[in-house]
């Protein structure tokens, strides 16, 4: 288990570098320039070059990629070329934000989608099934911003039940936060669902025809039995990679949503920091959303091992 811990976390290192690579070189090629984007259109082209000269961006690029790699690595996420204030300060609440909104989500999406899997697979080829299977799939099509949009309308505008803002008063406790939560995370229960429950279903209907399954059943060991310890087991392999695969898109991918809630996520910084060239938000907030997903992709190798010790036991590969 140690050996196979090791594998997993030098594979997270591997990915984390290059994810800096991509992310500071890349975000070289956006169009436009420093200075000016924060000076303005109409400010004198020498003032433009000393602002670029103080803030850096005017050294080699392998330069400036080693200096904000080696302050981020001590802990310091540099400063805001827009704000002129540490960048800690944004993408951290930002983050927090984020996490609480994929919390939701996932508190209600996971156990929603593994028990539609696996209803749709007990009674596959019947009605149940194609419900679940077409109402899992049609929801998945459906964008965010339509059925956000159809939601705040059906429960914020007509009904009143929920609030149409996700921008809680200050001072809100948990209770308050979630309350307010519940309506943005309706459009990411929609897209997710789809994903979990054909995944939970196909895995279902793959350990149900399993020699295992058959053996089981033979030495007469309750149906409850049988799926609960038997065939859950293994089906739920494919679905714990799904989920964590859905980790990045859930803290940082959701630009529309909070645009339509007035959330303010890590989605909305990172749209704003490339709009306006601010680098060193831009590459923190990226980072700290590859950190995100190495750790989720970390727990899901372990919760994998640990349902199926054949993993670990051939060296993990």
């Amino acid at each position: 288990m140690s050996s196979f811990l090791a594998r997993r976390f030098a594979y997270s290192l591997v990915t984390l570098f290059v994810l800096t690579l991509l992310v500071f070189f890349l975000g070289q090629v956006l169009p436009g320039n420093v200075g000016r984007a924060i000076l303005g259109p109409f400010a004198d082209q020498k003032a433009v070059e000393v602002l670029n000269h103080q803030l850096g961006v005017d050294r080699p690029l392998l330069v400036q990629y080693g200096a904000w790699i080696g302050r981020f690595l001590q802990g310091d996420m540099g400063q805001s070329y827009i704000y002129r204030a540490p960048v800690a300060d944004f993408v951290i609440p930002a983050l927090g934000h984020s996490l609480k909104l994929a919390a939701v989500a996932f508190l209600v999406v996971v156990p929603l989608g593994i028990a539609g899997g696996v209803v749709a697979a007990l009674n596959i080829n019947r009605p149940t099934d194609r419900i679940i299977s077409l109402g899992g799939l049609s929801a998945a099509a459906i964008p965010e911003f339509v059925s956000g949009i159809v939601m705040v309308l059906i429960f914020g505008v007509w009904l009143r039940w929920l609030p149409i803002s996700a921008a809680w008063p200050d001072g809100a406790g948990a209770l308050t936060q979630l309350y307010y939560l519940i309506l943005p995370a309706m459009p990411l229960v929609f897209v997710l669902f789809g994903y979990i429950a054909r995944m939970t279903r196909a895995g279902m209907i793959e350990a149900l025809d399993s020699d295992y399954t058959r053996t089981a059943v033979l030495k007469g060991l309750p149906w409850r039995q049988v799926i609960w310890r038997h065939v859950l087991r293994n089906a739920l392999l494919p679905t714990i990679t799904v989920v964590a695969s859905q980790t990045g898109y859930l803290i940082g991918g959701l630009l529309v949503v909070e645009t339509l809630f007035r959330y303010q996520g890590l989605g909305s910084l990172i749209y704003n920091a490339a709009k306006g060239k601010d680098f060193p938000m831009l590459e923190a907030s990226v980072l700290i959303i590859g950190l995100t997903y190495a750790v989720a992709t970390l727990i899901a190798d372990l919760l994998y091992s640990w349902l199926n010790p054949r993993i670990r036991m051939d060296g993990g590969q």
